[in-house]
């Protein structure tokens, strides 16, 4: 990769533009749906027992005000956002290698689950082979879905230093050209392809329906908030919307330390490694180097927040129970966020009274019924 710091100076609302141009005939556009009952859950302070334990014990809860438009990158083919950065990624490697040589060597990367499924469907469109590292705790139902488009897959260790080893193992018996899962230019470009549709979409809902913005007078979103793992989602994201006033937020597990960004961002240094079980599986790894020098702007990304397992388990029930949508823990994290982290909360109430329009990105739908039976049984 390119010097990041240099890079970065590339990653423009423009570059989105181009990206979705490119995609669109292979991605689907996701709906964008609300929900009055949540609306109302996160616009209801807190019980003063769930502030225990925390720095705010013994305060009175905020009181922020929230309307949400979430962007369901669940119902996106392979039942996730990835397949928006797979798609460009691919395109342009063959755009700049041609056809033939991309054909011939095939494409590599490493995931636990999305990224792989994304990746093997573009190949598969495409007509190129494609060989996917997979930590062998992925979820089976990634797994199949991963090899019903053709892949060969190869199991590795779950940490993203043992995905990497087995991928320079198998790089150097296929020469396959490596797809990376998050830290890359066109996955990037790729992946913000969501906002700009969400940004649009919003627009659209509210010409037809002005009564679901918080405001009178609405012009656009006040914050969008997604999931960071490698930090792709939320660097896309962010890269379209930093010519703009919406402010755009990032969040985390705080399992094992999975708020790997948070605490970066804290002690002014990007946190190389992470070793995590949260049960938010899409967002075990530590963000990548590119997205790191997109996330640590504060004129691009406003701040990132972490939740609990518990806290993620409510959200997800609450979006199963209330919305009847389905999806995976990963993608509730943001709406956690805006839910129970009281500093989060804060922030809203005296950024605005009157309360804040968010767009959250629901990242993934990929999950079983034994899996979520197994998290709430």
């Amino acid at each position: 990769m390119a010097d990041p710091s240099v890079l970065v100076q590339s990653l423009t609302p423009a570059a989105v533009h181009a990206a979705h141009s490119l995609i669109q005939p292979y991605v689907h556009r996701t709906p964008l749906l609300t929900c009055q009952t949540l609306n109302t859950i996160a616009s209801t302070p807190q019980s003063p027992e769930a502030l225990t334990g925390t720095p705010f014990e013994g305060q009175s809860p905020a009181n922020p005000k929230f309307h949400f438009f979430f962007k369901c990158e669940n119902y996106q083919r392979i039942g996730a956002f990835k397949a928006r950065g797979a798609f460009h990624a691919l395109l342009r490697l063959i755009a700049e290698r041609g056809k033939e040589e991309v054909q011939k060597r095939g494409v590599i990367t490493h995931s636990s689950g999305n990224h792989a499924q994304a990746l093997a469907l573009a190949a598969a469109t495409l007509g190129v082979p494609a060989y996917i590292i997979m930590p062998e705790i992925s979820t089976p139902s990634k797994i199949a879905g991963t090899r019903s488009h053709g892949a060969e897959v190869i199991f590795s260790g779950s940490t993203s230093v043992e995905r990497e080893a087995v991928v320079e193992e198998v790089q150097g018996r296929t020469g396959a050209i490596l797809v990376p899962p998050y830290d890359d230019f066109n996955i990037i470009c790729g992946q913000g392809t969501s906002a700009l549709e969400l940004e649009q979409q919003y627009g659209e809902l509210l010409a037809e329906k002005p009564q679901l913005s918080i405001h009178q007078e609405s012009k656009a979103l006040d914050a969008v908030i997604t999931p960071i793992g490698g930090g792709g989602l939320n660097a896309g994201v962010a890269t379209f919307f930093s010519d703009k006033t919406t402010k755009v937020f990032g969040a985390e597990p705080t399992f094992e330390g999975a708020d790997d960004c948070r605490r970066g961002l804290d002690a002014g240094e990007r946190v190389p490694a992470v070793s995590t079980l949260t049960i938010a599986d899409g967002l075990r790894t530590p963000v990548g180097l590119l997205n790191w020098e997109v996330i640590a702007d504060r004129n691009k990304v406003a701040g990132v927040f972490a939740v609990t397992e518990e806290q993620i388990k409510a959200a997800m029930r609450l979006v199963l129970e209330r919305m009847k949508v389905v999806v995976e823990p990963s993608a509730v994290v943001g709406l956690a966020v805006c839910l129970y982290n009281e500093e989060f909360r804060r922030l809203v109430e005296k950024e605005d009274p009157e309360g804040w329009d968010v767009g959250i990105v629901f990242s993934g739908g990929n999950t079983t019924v034994e899996a979520i039976a197994k998290l709430f049984g």
